[in-house]
């Protein structure tokens, strides 16, 4: 398992749960991942070293979680070696890493999104942006860690941001190009659906929270808290994203010679005119995946070497009825800076049907301990038979978990 989040914390639970698996190894993970796997000190950049270690436990899957190992080519390094991974290779991932080639791919296939235009001249990306009616937002193409999407409600402010992405380079190589586009407004939500690049079976949606504050104020971050299922997501719009968006995408990227495997994201928003896509990315959702993979009841395992395989139609996919809510505790001062290594405790004085999912920790010096370790702390997750009895089980236990300056929304799964 690659990665050392939340969502790799949450991959890896559901992964030791098949009777199929003997071991595994995260890297680099974080103290919750190593009380059910073992966890290795290495880089999910450091490419070369995973691809030693997989060798040398004769790894039979590797789980690829972040965004910026797949851009960078690694599944294409297993590939190469024979070794079985799950996740998009490079040339598939650009869905995600690049904003330009996303867009270029939605219109020319006839996906529903936003109106834009790509620009890799800040001159001319400069005039087109005067002409245009605010709100409008400016992405910067490549990868920025969630943080390269501006929107603003005057030109003055977009024309800061274009520069701020352009001439100043705020998110370095990522802003050699940029999208502008029109502000789309309605409910957003998360879409996922696993795929081998031909048979797309869609998983259940989830809505997230971006803002640090309650009352979607504040700063955006890389996500508060998330529900799963979203009360408006009904069988009919469920079939119109599927037969709209997500298989048309795939197909899309097969008829590119960029097949895609693994799990296509889905960032959509519910417009006036009907759903559209927002961004495409090319792996699960974080905060999403701690809301959605506890409903699952098949094998993960056996649904992954599906898609390896080329054989996800043989699958069987169920999943359970339940709602399921996820509260982010964050550092102080999260999303700006923060200090780490500040000690956790009442992560023992839960109730038995209560998850809790480390992103930012680290085993302390005491037997036991957990120190904090990064921005978003720790997911605190239940379910239900409705999304207000998981939402009330998440806020009276969340309270139990403290440290120094932690915070978190009251408010998610509210509305």
């Amino acid at each position: 398992m690659v990665g050392g989040g939340a969502r790799e914390h949450t991959l890896t639970w559901k992964l030791a749960q098949s009777p199929k698996v003997k071991e595994i190894y995260v890297a680099p993970g974080n103290a919750g991942t190593a009380q059910i796997a073992h966890n290795l000190d290495i880089s999910p950049a450091d490419i070369e070293s995973l691809l030693k270690a997989a060798g040398e436990r004769r790894i039979d899957l590797t789980v690829i979680g972040p965004e910026a190992p797949l851009a960078a080519g690694i599944a294409d390094q297993f590939i190469v070696r024979g070794m079985p991974v799950f996740g998009p290779t490079r040339k598939a991932a650009e869905i995600e890493s690049s904003k330009v080639f996303a867009k270029e791919l939605m219109q020319k296939y006839n996906i529903p999104c936003a109106r834009s235009s790509s620009f890799s001249e800040y001159p001319k990306a400069k005039e087109y942006l005067k002409q245009q009616t605010p709100p409008v937002v400016v992405k910067a193409d490549g990868l920025a860690a969630g943080k390269g999407v501006i929107v603003s409600d005057s030109i003055p402010g977009a024309l800061d941001a274009l520069a701020s992405i352009m001439e100043a380079r705020a998110f370095g190589a990522a802003g050699d190009r940029v999208v502008i586009e029109e502000y789309l407004s309605g409910r957003e939500m998360s879409a996922f659906a696993f795929t081998d690049g031909y048979t797309v079976v869609p998983m259940v949606p989830a809505c997230d929270y971006k803002p640090v504050y309650n009352g979607d104020r504040g700063p955006n971050t890389g996500g508060m808290g998330s529900y799963s299922p979203p009360h408006f997501y009904t069988p009919a719009l469920a079939k119109k994203v599927m037969e709209t968006i997500m298989e048309p995408a795939v197909k899309a990227m097969r008829d590119e010679e960029r097949a895609y495997k693994g799990v296509l994201y889905g960032g959509l928003i519910l417009t006036g005119d009907g759903v559209k896509v927002l961004e495409f990315n090319a792996r699960l959702g974080d905060p999403e995946t701690q809301v959605t993979l506890p409903r699952l009841k098949t094998d993960l395992v056996d649904i992954m070497l599906a898609v390896v395989d080329n054989n996800l139609d043989r699958v069987d996919i169920e999943w359970s009825d339940d709602a399921c809510v996820g509260v982010v505790m964050a550092s102080a001062g999260y999303p700006a800076g923060y200090k780490t290594g500040i000690p956790i405790t009442g992560l023992d004085n839960l109730d038995k049907n209560v998850l809790v999912f480390h992103a930012g920790t680290r085993a302390g010096p005491e037997p036991g301990q957990v120190l904090t370790g990064g921005g978003r702390v720790l997911t605190v997750v239940a379910t239900g038979n409705t999304i207000t009895e998981a939402r009330e089980r998440v806020y009276n236990n969340i309270s139990r978990i403290h440290f120094e300056g932690c915070h978190y929304r009251k408010d998610i799964a509210s509305y």
